[in-house]
């Protein structure tokens, strides 16, 4: 079973790899066409009703599928306000057939006293309120019609993510759809139709998994809506936790705090005005911090990155470990912190980022070949009862339940600090996602930044420069034109 935004993703990531919305409309159109010649008399009147979204595009592409019943085809809307460019280009195609098309501008004037098969294309999977004019009008007369209904995807109506009705729905009596059963159609009477997705579009992580998430991030947020990050990090080492701050902001947080000892605060300070650093008394941090810390962490409502530059003295693994026990919001745990994790009860949400010798080192599987070991890191993070992004010449995510590869990359992100920028980047999509595809997106955003880097510079960068392309790294996504990220890389990442 998929959501619709995961089913969204997953034909943004088959579009990546190849196969084109168009090939899709076209698949699912001929699924829907079959349904109907099984229902429908070789005299019958078939209507089809469609909206001006993607799944109204496969209504209007099955018209033409179902050419030998001369079926009658209302747009709901203007033309012009077709939403995909699939769907434009089928009511484009379908006008030029001259098939009988007209667009409704009264939801009124829909009649379908006369139908014998009625196709509902008029709402998509992604419906999330009640339906609202002139969709509604249609539902209802769709629902009042005496006809043999045939939804597209869902009926009409029904929220694709939820399985809930916010309003009113269609009462189809067929509904077929595509490439994995959505939330709310566990009863009989659908048809799970192949449409040639591929499973790699679910197997590996691209730019479909950035594109479920990037429209949470700012837009027309107020500042703070977007996440606030607390980095707990540095002692010996000062660069990590403002690595991990700078590529959270990148990422889309509103705020980045860093606490980090007072012996640090200055040079920490000094790499980027717009880290807010909170110092504490000493060289490293120890236990007596922690409530301080975890409050901070409780009240402001952060997402918490624990680990970049800590070092690992026996205080601060101390340190850890009490923090974790105590706090029950979300975090990365990055670098010296995940060691202490298998020790330690936590309600908190947690993220490890492990390269393999850390996740050997934590208890996982001992591994050369992560994308042969995924059923064991799976197990493993699922005994562990936390997510894992395990870093290598791949990334492989596990929530422990399910199981995504991150291919994109190239060898220079062997440079010291990218995990660092990885943590950071996690914990900024961690604030409006699940733990598995907060690390997904990130994987991809860091993979694919790298790659870019590489493309222009060579091979001799540093993690720094990795921070100026991840903004425009998540709009190429965005904007479906991120790759399938398929080099993959060579080599351990720090």
């Amino acid at each position: 079973m998929l959501t619709a935004d995961r089913m969204r993703a997953v034909e943004s990531n088959a579009d990546a790899l190849g196969v084109s919305p168009m090939q899709l409309a076209e698949a699912s159109a001929s699924a829907v066409a079959r349904e109907v010649r099984e229902r429908a008399a070789a005299d019958a009147t078939v209507a089809v009703v469609a909206g001006r979204g993607a799944d109204g595009g496969v209504a209007l592409a099955a018209a033409r599928h179902l050419d030998e019943f001369d079926p009658s085809i209302s747009l709901l809307g203007r033309p012009e306000s077709i939403a995909t460019a699939t769907a434009r280009a089928n009511w484009t195609t379908a006008v030029a057939s001259e098939l009988d098309a007209r667009s409704v501008a009264d939801p009124r004037s829909l009649d379908l006293a006369d139908a014998d098969v009625v196709v509902d294309g008029t709402l998509g999977a992604a419906t999330s309120e009640a339906p609202s004019e002139p969709e509604l009008t249609a539902i209802e007369a769709i629902d009042d019609c005496d006809a043999t209904v045939i939804s597209v995807d869902v009926p009409s109506g029904l929220d694709g993510n939820t399985g809930e009705t916010p309003g009113v729905a269609v009462d189809a009596d067929r509904v077929v759809t595509f490439h994995a059963r959505k939330p709310g159609l566990d009863s009989a009477g659908v048809t799970v139709a192949d449409v040639g997705i591929p499973s790699a579009a679910e197997r590996f992580v691209g730019p479909g998994d950035v594109q479920s998430i990037r429209g949470r991030t700012r837009g027309d947020r107020r500042e703070g809506d977007s996440g606030r990050i607390f980095v707990i990090g540095g002692g010996p080492y000062t660069g990590a936790p403002a690595l991990s701050a700078q590529a959270a902001l990148h990422g889309g947080a509103d705020l980045a705090f860093l606490a980090v000892p007072e012996a640090v605060a200055d040079p920490v300070s000094g790499y980027a005005e717009d880290l807010i650093v909170q110092p504490y008394p000493g060289a490293h941090l120890t236990p007596d911090r922690v409530d301080d810390l975890v409050g901070t962490a409780t009240d402001y409502d952060d997402v918490v990155v624990l680990g970049p530059g800590l070092g690992d003295a026996d205080e601060t693994r101390e340190a850890v470990e009490a923090f974790l026990s105590a706090y029950d919001g979300r975090a990365v745990v990055d670098a010296d912190a995940i060691p202490a994790v298998p020790g330690v009860e936590t309600d908190a949400t947690l993220v490890l980022t492990p390269n393999t010798h850390e996740l050997d080192a934590l208890g996982g599987p001992s591994v050369d070949d992560l994308r042969e070991s995924t059923d064991e890191i799976e197990s493993f993070a699922a005994d562990l009862g936390h997510a894992l992004a395990v870093k290598s010449a791949e990334t492989v995510v596990t929530d422990g339940a399910e199981t995504r590869v991150a291919r994109a990359g190239t060898p220079a992100l062997t440079v010291g600090g990218t995990g660092d920028v990885f943590a950071g980047l996690t914990a900024a999509f961690l604030g409006i996602a699940d733990p598995l595809d907060a690390a997904c997106a990130a994987a991809h955003v860091k993979g694919r930044a790298g790659e870019r880097l590489a493309d222009r510079v060579g091979a001799g960068f540093v993690a720094s420069d990795l921070l100026d392309e991840i903004s425009p790294t998540i709009r190429q996504a965005g904007s479906g034109r991120g790759g399938d990220g398929s080099r993959g890389s060579v080599g351990e990442l720090e």
